[in-house]
């Protein structure tokens, strides 16, 4: 671009203006400052890598240049970070956090301490505050962890639930109740 005027101060800054309305500041430690012609558009390069972009709609682009990773705000409050490995993290204004993972598993952290992960293969994790946790699996199947059992549910509707004892409770659909002690002996059997 073609320069209209240039400025040198004291301090040893360079300003120039170019003849399409941009302006160029030059600091002494190498940091750039663009101000784009609409005056809105703001781009500084700092001497260390790190690019701040500020938009026209006051969006704010970082990019950290030493980690590789770029830091989006929006006027909203919506924070996205991009990081050099594929992760995003998007952190909403209400705390809400959502981690997309390289692999492309989905983590949500919910303001009430709730998390809730979604796999590629599409199983599905929830953590309750109190540590409890469901899973759904594709293929239908459902276990629910607490500090007392684990249970896992079928889609035939047979429920096993395995107590902390280590005693097993099998229930099927047909009425069945099957109980097995610690070791795996059988200590009561309903067959219908």
């Amino acid at each position: 671009e073609e320069i209209q005027r240039e400025i040198a101060y004291p301090d040893g800054k360079v300003e120039k203006v170019l003849k399409n309305g941009c302006h160029l500041v030059f600091f002494p430690n190498g940091t750039c400052k663009k101000v784009g012609s609409d005056g809105k558009t703001i781009t500084i390069t700092f001497f260390n890598g790190d690019v701040k972009q500020v938009m026209p709609d006051q969006t704010v682009i970082y990019y950290y240049a030493d980690a590789k990773t770029t830091h989006t705000t929006y006027p909203d409050g919506l924070e996205v970070l991009q990081f050099s490995n594929g992760q995003i993290e998007k952190h909403y204004p209400d705390g809400k956090k959502e981690i997309t993972f390289p692999d492309q598993t989905i983590k949500n952290l919910f303001t009430d301490g709730q998390e809730e992960s979604i796999f590629p293969d599409g199983t599905i994790v929830r953590v309750q505050r109190d540590g409890s946790k469901t899973i759904e699996f594709n293929n239908g199947q459902r276990e629910l962890h607490t500090s007392q059992f684990k249970r896992r549910e079928y889609p035939d509707g047979t429920v096993k639930t395995v107590y902390v004892t280590g005693q097993q409770e099998t229930k099927y659909v047909s009425g069945r109740v099957r109980v097995k002690d610690k070791d795996g002996n059988i200590i009561m059997d309903t067959k219908l």
